[in-house]
């Protein structure tokens, strides 16, 4: 029996994460590799320095590689940062005369037609998501094939990217030695990994928070209806950590991970720091409460941002399932209260759902997009497992994969 391999890439502004997946033949995905490497050449989710950063990617490489006995040749990999945007578009197409039976093909016009918006020529366009049909007036269609009408109509969830940006990263990856089977944006990734059934139905914000940015993308109606990402996230904190006790930031992010806290009201006032565990030749001592008051401060900021985004998207108040945060900076104890008390919604941490084989080593959150990219490749692709041959396109250049992309998202 032949297993199929899926590798991601998750190329964060703090850390590179390589998932190697083995899908077998019962469709169970094992993870059977991990390679991690702090992040060099990336700011704020963007390539900045593409040796430094194709150095980081082919460390985690390596790693993942090692671990799995694997050559890693293709991957699916994240895309984020503050160049990403998004719109909504609307395409319509007159169903034949002949046959007024919609069919496959009477949706990929209407998918080519919303897909025709107007955008610069310094932005390219990642994905183009269909949220539901109309026909003849009918809305809430989720797949209209074999439905009889005149008129098709199309909602779809435009997102784009800065070409810059977006090729820069194809760079990188490509100069490590390994083709991009998909870009993926990270939020909708980590969404495949995290969120449960039923939450996109009933309406649920998902809050992917990293290093250098924030992603938030709200479901409703089992489909996407906003994508925002914000430029601010893990990093910020432990920079004002940094300045506002005069650290060194590589010790601002260790006091972080290990004595962080979101609520200072929890922690007693003479619980104290002693920063010579972090920095041998220092025998100064920190308020741990000062510490959680910094913290504190710069969440509350952030949780803030994400409300006033959500209000935008028009579902303020219309989110039954609340929030679910995910990401690297949401591990913060007491970050889950501070969520729920500024925007008013009932929240909970999002790991990765449903794993097996290493699966101990990476159901945390900062894991999230890493395993949701695997979850993408499952959901929006076909294999070749054992004997059983199903459609499956090979390694393409991310310009032209649009088709590919396309046939995924028609039902």
């Amino acid at each position: 029996m032949q297993e199929r391999v899926i590798v991601s890439i998750d190329v964060g502004t703090t850390k590179i994460c390589v998932l190697v997946g083995e899908l077998d033949r019962d469709g169970k995905l094992n993870i059977v590799g991990v390679g991690t490497c702090p992040s060099q050449g990336l700011r704020r989710g963007v390539v900045v320095n593409i040796e430094e950063t194709v150095t980081s990617i082919a460390a985690a490489l390596d790693r993942a590689e090692r671990l799995s006995g694997k050559k890693i040749t293709t991957a699916y990999v994240g895309i984020a940062g503050s160049h990403i945007a998004s719109e909504n578009s609307k395409g319509f197409v007159a169903i034949s005369p002949s046959n007024r039976d919609i069919v496959q093909n009477d949706i990929s016009r209407a998918i080519e037609v919303a897909r025709a918006i107007a955008i610069p020529a310094n932005r390219e366009v990642i994905h183009v998501i269909p949220r539901g049909y109309v026909v003849d007036g009918q809305e809430g269609i989720k797949n209209p094939i074999g439905m009889s009408g005149f008129r098709l109509e199309v909602e779809t969830h435009i997102i784009t990217g800065a070409v810059s940006s977006i090729h820069n990263l194809i760079k990188c990856v490509h100069k490590a030695r390994v083709e991009i089977e998909d870009l993926v944006l990270e939020p909708l990734a980590s969404s495949e990994a995290v969120l449960a059934d039923g939450e996109t139905d009933l309406g649920v914000a998902l809050v992917d928070i990293g290093g250098g940015t924030t992603d938030i993308a709200v479901f409703s109606n089992g489909a996407i209806w906003q994508t925002v990402v914000l430029p601010i996230g893990g990093n910020l904190i432990t920079s004002d950590i940094a300045i506002g006790l005069r650290l060194p930031f590589g010790v601002a992010e260790e006091l972080k991970v290990t004595y962080g806290h979101c609520d200072p009201s929890t922690i007693s006032d003479d619980e104290m720091i002693d920063l010579s565990q972090f920095m041998p030749d220092c025998d100064d001592l920190v308020p741990r409460k000062l510490l959680a008051e910094i913290i504190q401060a710069r969440v509350e900021e952030l949780f803030e941002m994400v409300h006033e985004e959500i209000r935008k998207s028009g579902y303020d108040g219309l989110l039954p399932a609340g929030l679910v945060l995910t990401g690297g900076t949401a591990e913060l104890p007491g970050i889950l209260g501070l969520a729920g008390q500024i925007l008013d919604l009932p929240a909970r941490i999002g790991s990765p759902l449903g794993l097996h084989g290493l699966a101990d080593s990476i159901s945390r959150p900062s894991y999230a997009t890493a395993v949701g990219l695997l979850q993408w490749a499952l959901t929006h692709t076909s294999f070749l497992i054992g004997d059983e041959e199903l459609e499956e396109d090979g390694p393409m250049d991310f310009i032209s994969r649009f088709g590919r992309w396309l046939r995924a998202f028609i039902p």
